[in-house]
């Protein structure tokens, strides 16, 4: 068992380790000048957030003071958030990199075939032109071979009298013709001091694309972010029970799972959810597991609210997963004092209903563990039944027990898309209301965020499950 566990932690780092180095390639090495601060900077960062990410995770279960635990919660959760969707968006745009550059390089082209001049005709029209006016013009080497054969001595007179010795109907020779004057090279234009080179089209489609995805990462994960803070909405559904009596005919139960108290939230999201429970007049209050994330000792305060919780049956609490990492036992007796009544693989009897609960399958390793013999074996069968459990994964003896009806939380709807598809591969349902058999199955998606603090397609809420008699 220790050879798998460690064999896993060793392929996730080594994920993680490709991911950060992919990200560090497109956003950093791609688009900034080696040595440079921007470069510099996005190197320290990919390295530094990372280790925060660790240490956020590490915190809880190393004994880390908790306000240092706060202090490495936000940066290290909120980056894994950011680097997911990074890397999502990164990757489409290798796809749009190919298409980016082919536009590019046509408007270049069509730019380089372009006249220089508007209305100017294109080279190719003005050489002929420009050939046919050279043979007019004397070469200068022409010039300089017929100035060769007339004596450097021979004064400018000595033509006229060579010419009277000869036949007097002879023409005069002419004087050889001086060589034209070279015109002068125009001095080349010097560029404009310190101009900036233009950047080359692969920096300017890697600066764009990761931009883009900078963008598109950043503002996901801040969505998902304020969706979490702002707190639960409330929704609301009507479950028909073949078993229930008409005098419980439209009895609410106002269902709350997967709080999650830690570092990042506290008091004042627990005021929230308290607030909102308490806006619906619910007739009963089930805490479905997932209070916490931490000790007593450093997050008793911030369930305090809870004891605000106003129900004409009460509130109940069965324990999560997380409990049984934060001292189960400790929070059982903790939310007891707050006035919620825990429920470990017991029952009690609501008018019209039986309400069970039962220890989540973490508290196995501690022998703590769900019992439903204890919870339902001796009731009576022909009651309606209500069972309270953090895991959708006990629908199967919920459904060998005769219950009625599992209220579960547990998958967070899979809290960061695409994070609902695995949950789907570990539950057999991750949100909203299914059958099994004679069972429904009822599973929320949660009040709070486990890790980072955001959610994307999955927002956060609490149910008003309102019963309902098919008896007439």
């Amino acid at each position: 068992m220790v050879v798998v566990f460690v064999l896993v932690a060793v392929a996730v780092l080594a994920l993680l380790a490709g991911v950060h180095r992919y990200v560090w390639r497109r956003l950093v090495g791609d688009t900034t000048a080696e040595g440079g601060l921007a470069r510099r900077a996005g190197t320290v960062a990919v390295w530094v957030l990372p280790l925060l990410s660790v240490g956020a995770f590490a915190g809880g279960r190393a004994g880390f003071p908790f306000w240092l635990q706060q202090v490495l919660a936000w940066p290290g959760y909120l980056w894994l958030a950011v680097l997911l969707y990074l890397t999502l968006a990164l990757l489409v745009g290798e796809a749009a990199r190919p298409l980016l550059r082919r536009v590019l390089a046509r408007r270049a082209s069509r730019a380089a075939a372009a006249p220089a001049v508007p209305g100017a005709e294109p080279a190719a029209t003005a050489g002929p032109a420009v050939a046919e006016a050279e043979p007019a013009a004397v070469p200068r080497t022409a010039a300089l071979a017929a100035a060769t054969k007339t004596p450097a001595a021979t004064p400018a007179a000595a033509p006229v009298e060579a010419a009277t010795d000869t036949d007097t109907d002879a023409p005069a020779a002419s004087p050889a013709p001086e060589p034209a004057p070279e015109p002068e090279a125009e001095p080349a234009p010097e560029p404009a001091p310190h101009a900036p080179a233009a950047p080359s089209r692969r920096l300017f489609v890697a600066r764009a694309v990761g931009g883009a995805a900078a963008l598109a990462g950043l503002g996901t994960v801040g969505y998902g972010t304020y969706g979490v803070l702002r707190g639960p909405r409330v929704k609301r559904i009507t479950v028909p029970l073949a078993r229930l009596p008409r005098s419980a005919h439209g009895f609410r139960i106002a269902v709350v799972s997967d709080i999650h108290l830690g570092p990042i939230l506290g008091r004042a999201h627990t005021r929230r959810i308290v607030d909102t429970i308490n806006a619906t007049s619910p007739d009963l209050v089930a805490v479905v597991g997932d209070l916490v994330d931490g000790t007593v000792a450093d997050l008793g305060t911030a369930a305090e609210p809870l004891a605000g919780l106003e129900a004409r049956h009460g509130s109940y609490f069965v324990t999560g997963n997380h409990e049984y990492f934060s001292g189960a036992a400790e929070w059982v007796d903790h939310v007891r004092e707050l006035g919620l009544r825990p429920l470990e693989n017991a029952r009690v009897e609501i008018a019209g209903f039986d309400l069970a609960g039962v220890n989540d399958v973490a508290g196995e390793s501690e022998g703590q563990g769900p019992d439903f013999a204890a919870a339902l074996g001796d009731r009576d069968r022909g009651r309606a039944s209500v069972l309270l459990a953090h895991q959708p994964v006990v629908i199967d003896d919920a459904v060998a027990h005769g219950v009625d009806l599992q209220l579960s939380g547990h998958t967070h709807g899979g809290q960061l898309w695409p994070g609902n598809l695995l949950a789907e591969l570990a539950n057999p349902t991750v949100a909203g209301l299914e059958r099994y058999g004679d069972t429904q199955l009822y599973v929320s998606r949660g009040a709070g965020a486990w890790g980072p603090p955001v959610r994307v397609g999955a927002p956060s809420d609490i149910t008003v499950v309102e019963l309902a008699s098919k008896r007439t």
